[in-house]
C-alpha cells in the first residue's frame, strides 16, 4: 500500500482505530494491504465466510461492493464469496477429491453447473478486471488494482478448473494471475497477500506430471514446490486477507505429500479459530484417517454428525462429506458392514453431488462384497453405473459386476 494512501486513510479514520484493529487481528505493522480490507463489514463478512455461512458473507460483501462503485477490491471480495458458495454447493471443497493426481487424469461425473451462478461469477470477474484495468491504465504501478485483478483472475481460474474442468484455459488464466501478483511483490515485497497466488502457482507447476504439462501446453514452464511452500507459509503467518486461505492450501499440499502430523497441526489451529467451521472440523477428521489414526478418525466423524444435530452449531453442514469420510475410516478398520452403511448414507443424502454419489456407491459395493453381501453389492454397483454411465467409476463398477471385489 503506498504511503500516501495510508496517510489519507489514517486521517479519515483515526490512528486509534488502526492500532486497535492491528491488535485485534494480529496484523504486522510492516505488512501492507488495501485499507478497504480493514473495514469492519469486511472482517464480519469473513467471519461468516470461514464458518461456511456463505449467504451471510455474500450479503455483507454485496453491501460493501455497492458502497464502493468502480473499485476492483470490493468486487474481488464479493467474487470470492460467490465462487466458494457455489463450490461448496457442488461438494467441490472436499479435499479428498484433490489429494492425488486422479483429479487431473480420471473421467469424472460432471457437476451440475448452475448457469445463474456461472454467469454471475463471470460478470463479477470481468467487472473486477475492467475496474482494475481502468486504474492500471492511469497508473501502471497501482498495487491495489494489480492485486485485485490477479485475485479475480485466480478465483475465476479456480471455478473454471474445478467446475468446468477446463484445465488448459484455467492454467493460462492462472499464469496471468501469477504475473499480476508477482508485479505486486516486485513493487512492494510487504504486500504479503499477493504471495498466495504466486505460491500456489509455484507449487502446482512444480508438482504437475510432465505428461499433463504437455497436455495443457505448459511444457518447459517450471515451478518450485519448496519456493511455493515458503511463500504460502509467509502469507499464512502475515497475510491480512489470505492468511486463512494460505493455511488451507498448505494443509492440502502437506496432505498430498503424506506429511499428516504437520497438516493436522495447521488444521487444528484453523479449527480453534473457527470451531463452527464445518470444513475445518471435517478436514481434521480426514487427515486423521489418512494418517492411519483409524478409530480416532471414526470418532471425529461421528462427533461432526452429533454436533450437526445441535441446532445452529454448523451454519451449513454438507453431512454427506462426513458420512463418506466415516465410511473410509471404518473400511480402513475392516468394519465393512458399518462402512457400507456410511457410504450408502452418503449416496442417499439430499442434494449429494453426482461425483460423490458415484464414489460412495462404488465403495459401498466393494465393502458389501468384502462382507459377503453380494446381492447388496450388485445393487450398489448398478446404482453407481446408473448415476454416471460414461465415467471411470462406472467402468470400475461394471468390472465389479462381472467379478466380486476381493480386495487389493
Amino acid at each position: 500500500m503506498v504511503l500516501k494512501t495510508i496517510s489519507s486513510w489514517i486521517r479519515n479514520c483515526g490512528c486509534g482505530v488502526v492500532l486497535l484493529a492491528a491488535t485485534s487481528f494480529g496484523w504486522a505493522s510492516d505488512v501492507h494491504t488495501n485499507p478497504l480490507n480493514h473495514a469492519p463489514i469486511v472482517r464480519e463478512a469473513y467471519e461468516h465466510f470461514y464458518n461456511q455461512d456463505y449467504p451471510g458473507a455474500v450479503e455483507r460483501l454485496e453491501r460493501f461492493h455497492a458502497a464502493h462503485p468502480g473499485d476492483p477490491q470490493p468486487t474481488a471480495l464479493l467474487l470470492e464469496a460467490v465462487v466458494f458458495q457455489e463450490l461448496y454447493r457442488l461438494d467441490l471443497l472436499d479435499t479428498t477429491f484433490y489429494a492425488n493426481d486422479g483429479f487431473l487424469t480420471g473421467r469424472h461425473a460432471t457437476a451440475a453447473e448452475d448457469p445463474r451462478a456461472r454467469d454471475r461469477i463471470n460478470a463479477l470477474a470481468d467487472e473486477a478486471v475492467r475496474e482494475a484495468d481502468w486504474r492500471i491504465g492511469r497508473n501502471p504501478n497501482d498495487i491495489d488494482a494489480l492485486y485485485a485483478r490477479g485475485w479475480a483472475r485466480a478465483l475465476k481460474c479456480a471455478y473454471i478448473a474445478m467446475v468446468q474442468r477446463s484445465f488448459s484455459a484455467g492454467f493460462r488464466l492462472a499464469s496471468k494471475a501469477k504475473d499480476d501478483e508477482t508485479r505486486v511483490l516486485q513493487l512492494d515485497p510487504n504486500y504479503v497477500d499477493a504471495k498466495l497466488v504466486v505460491g500456489v502457482y509455484e507449487y502446482v507447476v512444480g508438482a504437475l506430471p510432465l505428461p499433463f504439462k504437455f497436455l495443457i501446453g505448459f511444457a518447459g514452464i517450471t515451478g518450485s514446490k519448496s519456493r511455493g511452500m515458503e511463500m504460502l507459509n509467509d502469507a499464512g503467518q502475515r497475510g491480512v486477507m489470505t492468511n486463512v486461505e494460505s493455511r488451507v492450501v498448505i494443509a492440502l499440499f502437506l496432505r498430498r505429500e503424506a506429511k499428516y502430523p504437520q497438516a493436522i497441526e495447521v488444521v487444528r489451529k484453523l479449527k480453534g479459530q473457527y470451531p463452527h467451521g464445518f470444513l475445518f472440523c471435517l478436514e481434521e477428521a480426514n487427515l486423521r484417517k489418512d494418517a492411519g489414526e483409524g478409530m480416532a478418525a471414526v470418532a471425529a466423524y461421528r462427533t461432526i454428525v452429533a454436533e450437526n444435530a445441535r441446532r445452529g452449531y454448523f451454519p451449513d453442514a454438507r453431512l454427506e462429506l462426513a458420512y463418506f469420510g466415516l465410511g473410509d475410516a471404518l473400511r480402513g478398520q475392516r468394519h465393512f458392514g458399518e462402512a457400507a452403511q456410511a457410504y450408502e448414507e452418503t449416496a442417499g443424502t439430499k442434494n449429494v453431488g453426482q461425483e460423490l454419489k458415484m464414489r460412495s456407491l462404488l465403495a459401498g459395493g466393494e465393502c458389501r462384497d468384502l462382507n459377503g453381501e453380494r446381492k447388496l453389492a450388485v445393487r450398489d454397483y448398478q446404482e453407481a453405473i446408473d448415476a454416471g454411465p460414461s465415467t471411470s467409476r462406472a467402468d470400475t463398477a461394471r468390472k465389479r459386476l462381472r467379478s466380486p471385489f476381493r480386495g487389493m
